[in-house]
């Protein structure tokens, strides 16, 4: 297992940009494995000094997501990878769990998140649930997905705080009515709320 950690090593360092290939690495391996072993080498993975291969290995968390302890890990561990890529796929992989789990079962681990104090955690689920309402559950209960995005508007992370005012600006291209009404409802007084309402109301007339 360690020499296929260092042959994806040499093989995903020549990748600067993008995670295509290691989503497609970790998919192929996933359904060729057994869950055992598939869990083994996503933490002998995420050791990896290379980001690639970590990205990799979050990629696996994602699929084995349904386990409580890998959910866990991704929350409270790999939110506190610092390589910006990672969290990219972190994103992802939060948006696999809610899927695998399905989107309205998976409501109270998405509040949750949202209210973890990592920023990393919280803009997992604003960004790996994008765009929402294409997402089901979320399709049908629009208002459920603005009340969510909405609620983080004056996040102390302008990482977090863009993240949604571009998740709500998606929803305005199918809901325009409920994101004026959501914005009309919003006091306009700190720099935070003011960038937040510039992205979402980008395209409301």
């Amino acid at each position: 297992m360690k020499e296929y950690i260092t042959s994806l090593e040499k093989e995903f360092s020549l990748i600067e940009n993008g995670f295509k290939e290691e989503e497609k690495k970790a998919l192929a391996d996933y359904k060729s494995n057994d869950d055992e072993y598939i869990k083994k080498l996503a933490f002998l993975a995420y050791e990896s000094a290379a980001y690639q291969v970590r990205m990799y290995g979050v990629f696996l968390f994602g699929y084995l997501s349904e386990e409580g302890d890998i959910l866990a890990f991704m929350r409270d561990e790999v939110s506190k990878d610092d390589n910006w890529r990672v969290q990219e796929v972190l994103a992802k992989a939060f948006d696999e769990f809610c899927k695998k789990t399905g989107y309205e079962k998976a409501l109270p681990v998405i509040d949750e998140w949202l209210r973890s104090n990592n920023p990393n955690a919280r803009r997992a689920v604003t960004e790996g649930l994008r765009i929402w309402t294409s997402r089901s559950y979320f399709k049908d209960n629009p208002i459920e997905a603005v009340r969510r995005i909405s609620d983080l508007k004056e996040d102390t992370s302008e990482y977090v705080r863009k993240s949604v005012g571009n998740a709500l600006r998606d929803i305005s291209k199918k809901f325009p009515e409920l994101i004026k009404m959501e914005l009309s409802s919003w006091k306009l007084e700190s720099k935070e709320i003011k960038q937040v309402y510039k992205l979402a109301s980008k395209f409301i007339s």
